[in-house]
């Protein structure tokens, strides 16, 4: 969704009548997750992508059929087995599940209750101003389109058509909010969840997505190594702040694809704003000074942040360690949160490759692959 807001709003400013199609689960293998969404309108135009063009020529055509038919949601599937398969062009062996919409006054994005500002419009505000915000729809089953809005620390907006399905779906929304997460969840008709209640109920399927602020990356050490990470996590989606205490150094001017630059120590960062730091964010020092990244060390494994990268030599790294040990870092849990040396063994020299480097790192951690990382090597980084 965020990468067709502008062009939805465009057609909808121009009196153009819009149709929404989002990858709601997949099988197997998948060109887009859940939650890559496709905007359609009434003459055919089209915005973002759902499968990385293997078929959305068909869903533009699901898409029109609902814009000039009866206006009413469906759950479309396509999948390799299909007899027409190779006739919309899904070929990598899985099966996608789309549900397509039209987005108009009439619709539930309105709210149910009708909201005082429609939940498209609080969506769409949320996402831009890149603040989180949940959103359940329901693909299958009775009330189908009906949609609940979950925004943290205010009651939820609209209704799945049953106060006790509201109450349990918003639970599971604010979960996947925490988590970044979108998927499917399986309810009976009045929010039952258990094998023996769902027996003889019939099931309603609620598509839950969630739309968390970008990831954050912060980067310790105003050096080359810096920019080129800078770079390469911004094209990844990460909200950059680079932080160093040398004035003449930590400028805009040499950083100027990071969203911040600070002149601080260590310290002062993590006590203000440690606490936002979680699974998905991720603290890269790269100087190879201790009085900065000994207090940066010890403030990133007081946070949840989930990668702490630091770069160095592994002798760099065993004199980093015994001045840690003297700063109080001895818990083994802990020390084994460091990566060091910093990224996987692909042999990168430059900045532009050991960014790479660290950014293939932080990914492989992140989804739970084995791989080559510097840290669990021995002799040189370079050989």
């Amino acid at each position: 969704m965020r990468e067709i807001l502008d062009d939805i709003e465009r057609w909808r400013s121009a009196g153009r009548r819009v149709a929404i199609a989002r990858v709601v689960d997949i099988e197997g293998s998948g060109p887009r997750d859940p939650g890559a969404a496709m905007a359609v309108n009434e003459d055919g135009e089209v915005a973002g992508s759902v499968s990385g063009g293997c078929v959305e020529g068909a869903v533009v055509g699901e898409a029109l059929g609902i814009l000039h038919g009866d206006q009413q949601p469906k759950l479309v599937t396509f999948g390799y087995s299909d007899d027409d398969a190779f006739a919309v062009g899904l070929t990598c062996g899985g099966t996608i599940h789309l549900f397509i919409e039209p987005l108009d006054s009439s619709s539930r994005w309105s709210g149910d209750p009708p909201s005082t500002t429609p939940l498209y419009e609080q969506l769409r505000d949320r996402v831009r101003r890149d603040e989180p915000v949940g959103l359940c729809t329901v693909i299958d089953g009775p009330n189908v389109g009906a949609k609940l809005l979950i925004i943290p620390g205010r009651p939820p907006q609209g209704t799945l058509g049953d106060a006790e399905l509201d109450r349990i779906a918003a639970r599971d929304a604010f979960a996947e909010l925490e988590a970044a997460g979108n998927g499917i969840r399986h309810y009976g008709p009045h929010g039952q969840t258990t094998p023996e209640d769902l027996a003889d109920a019939a099931t309603v399927r609620v598509f839950i997505e969630s739309y968390s602020p970008p990831p954050q990356m912060w980067i310790f050490g105003a050096v080359d190594f810096t920019a080129a990470l800078a770079k390469v996590a911004k094209v990844l989606g990460y909200r950059v702040t680079v932080c160093d205490a040398r004035e003449v150094f930590a400028t805009h001017r040499r950083f100027p694809m990071a969203d911040e630059v600070l002149v601080s120590w260590p310290g002062p960062l993590f006590a203000e704003r440690g606490r936002e730091l979680g699974l998905r964010d991720v603290v890269c020092i790269l100087t190879h000074d201790a009085k900065f990244d000994v207090p940066a060390v010890m403030g990133a494994v007081a946070t949840r942040v989930g990668y702490i990268g630091v770069m160095g030599s592994r002798r760099t790294h065993d004199r980093r360690m015994e001045r840690l040990a003297d700063a109080g870092l001895t818990d083994p849990v802990q020390i084994a949160r460091l990566m060091s040396p910093v990224g996987l063994d692909i042999g990168a020299r430059t900045p532009e490759e050991t960014a790479i480097s660290i950014c293939a790192e932080i990914i492989a951690r992140r989804t739970g692959r084995t791989t080559p990382s510097l840290r669990d090597g021995v002799g040189p980084i370079h050989v």
